[in-house]
């Protein structure tokens, strides 16, 4: 028999057949895909052949075969760094949700996973959501981010779960797909998909006032089916994202503004750092590239896992600032 894997709990997975019915199946032996090196063999939104175990209790399945992935996206394991997660599989396009205090979301995080997600072939797409709770400064800096990642060609949506705004014209993005969803803890993931969806019910949580930080209230990452024609995979808040296996050449290619630029160079293998005659550093002191989007690209470059879940945008901002004088 052959389904889609809803849910994964590491041990045990919800398998939808072909007909609609859910079951509960094991994984057979050890799986090794193409030398992936990955903490969950099996991820949600996969495709897999299975077959019936009935017990006395029970109708049970067997897992035994992966069928070939159109695309997945991974980040490096939490514990084992030189492993890497399979986030989900099969997707159509990703939400990155980016709230901008409440909790703070960086941007060295939204290009990690922005990078991450071209590497992988998936249409990214920004919620910024909470708008409702923005207020002078807070919404001077929203409107400046979107305005960064809509320059670059990212599409951007403003949400507010609690007040019903943009969430019609997110739906309608959604119909026929199967999306993916994702950010940190608290930017309201399970809000915004209770507001599409209101008898799914999914737990929510309040932020920390001390620590600006949410609770994870999605333990593992789980697909639904949603009533107008769409599949959303919810997963976990995540804190930071590992960038996994990119050698340091091809790295400004999943960055579409240097992308372009990149045959301008006088060296077909620039870095854009110390080098002479870069197109991209000469974009940059022109203020046609974001200073924060240059620091990003020089951390991963650097391959520095430690300090981007700490920057601010304000700091590269201000540097952006100093250009214009």
């Amino acid at each position: 028999m052959t389904g889609t894997v809803y849910k994964s709990t590491g041990s045990w997975y919800t398998v939808k057949s072909e007909k609609g019915d859910f079951v509960e199946c094991r994984m057979k032996g050890k799986f090794r895909i193409k030398g992936i090196k990955s903490t969950n063999p099996i991820a949600v939104g996969d495709i897999v052949d299975y077959e019936l175990e009935e017990t006395s209790d029970a109708v049970t399945g067997t897992i035994h075969n992966i069928h070939e992935r159109k695309n997945y996206i991974v980040r490096k394991s939490v514990n084992l760094s030189k492993q890497i997660h399979i986030i989900a599989s099969n997707i159509d396009q990703v939400f990155l949700l980016v709230t901008i205090d409440n909790p703070p979301t960086t941007t060295s995080f939204i290009d990690r996973f922005l990078v991450t997600a071209e590497a992988y072939g998936i249409e990214a797409i920004l919620i910024f959501n909470k708008i409702d709770t923005l207020n002078d400064q807070t919404l001077d800096d929203q409107l400046y981010l979107q305005h960064i990642y809509t320059e670059i060609g990212y599409k951007c949506l403003r949400i507010s779960s609690t007040e019903n705004k943009g969430v019609d014209k997110l739906k309608e993005m959604m119909i026929g797909k199967v999306s993916m969803f994702s950010g940190h803890s608290g930017v309201g993931k399970s809000t915004l998909v209770n507001a599409m969806e209101p008898s799914l019910h999914l737990k929510t949580s309040v932020i920390s006032e001390q620590s600006k930080q949410g609770q994870h209230t999605t333990t593992f990452a789980e697909m639904y089916d949603l009533s107008f024609d769409a599949r959303i995979i919810d997963t976990p808040g995540i804190k930071g994202f590992g960038i996994v296996d990119m050698e340091p050449s091809e790295i400004s290619g999943y960055f579409p503004e240097f992308f372009k630029l990149k045959d301008q160079c006088k060296f077909n293998n620039c870095l854009h750092k110390e080098e002479p005659h870069c197109a991209i550093k000469a974009a940059l002191e022109k203020d046609q590239i974001a200073w924060s989007r240059y620091n990003s690209y020089l951390k991963i470059l650097e391959g520095d896992e430690e300090h981007y879940r700490t920057d601010t945008y304000g700091e590269d901002r201000a540097a952006s600032d100093e250009t214009r004088k």
